[in-house]
């Protein structure tokens, strides 16, 4: 469950939110509008950042080691031991100089490049042309059940391969590396989706 962390900085008529996530290293932003139209990205180091300006801007502060775009929120995971207090102005300062700027969010022909990186990991694993009615179901289950949820606590969870009764799921965002993620994906993801797809006998985190 999220808890506020406090409303910060507002500049003319915008104002970003920000809430506390499961995981003690990451926090929420909320800008008051549409982040993403579609999908979600993850910028999991600096290097995939250079895709996105603001992704970059946000590493360029050396105390970011994760930036993650969700539908109406941006998730933004700190270096191990920098306090908070400090680093959540610097990134709503960057935030508000982007979003009121009207900045893009990609570089230009960036954002395909990243939809075909995703595509590949995902093929990576092989699905059997004769599990496709099992993997159309785990999709249409992540989409309308786990995902909403999971992006209320600042995160993402994307299918990454089913194979002889194991799904491999791959958590974004607040999710990656939370305390408490190993215990989501198990309890929680793994019985909703063993309820409704009987085929489904693990679930594994990649």
């Amino acid at each position: 469950m999220l808890e506020p962390a406090g409303l910060l900085r507002h500049m003319g008529p915008m104002l970003i939110e920000t809430a506390l996530t499961p995981n003690p290293a990451t926090r929420k932003f909320l800008p008051g509008m549409t982040v993403m139209e579609a999908g979600s990205r993850d910028f999991p180091d600096a290097e995939s950042a250079a895709a996105s300006p603001l992704a970059e801007a946000l590493f360029r502060t050396g105390e970011v080691e994760g930036v993650f775009f969700g539908r109406d929120f941006v998730s933004v995971t700190a270096v191990p031991g920098v306090d908070w207090a400090g680093l959540e102005i610097d990134v709503v300062q960057l935030m508000l100089d982007h979003f009121v700027a009207g900045a893009p969010l990609f570089a230009p022909g960036s954002a395909a490049g990243i939809h075909v990186a995703v595509d590949a990991e995902e093929a990576s694993f092989g699905d059997d042309p004769a599990d496709a009615e099992i993997v159309a179901q785990i999709k249409e289950l992540l989409e309308t059940r786990v995902r909403p949820a999971v992006a209320q606590d600042g995160g993402d969870i994307v299918y990454r391969g089913f194979k002889e009764g194991t799904l491999f799921l791959a958590m974004q965002g607040a999710c990656a590396g939370c305390p408490s993620s190993a215990v989501t994906l198990k309890r929680g993801v793994e019985n909703l989706i063993r309820h409704y797809v009987p085929e489904v006998e693990t679930v594994e985190a990649v």
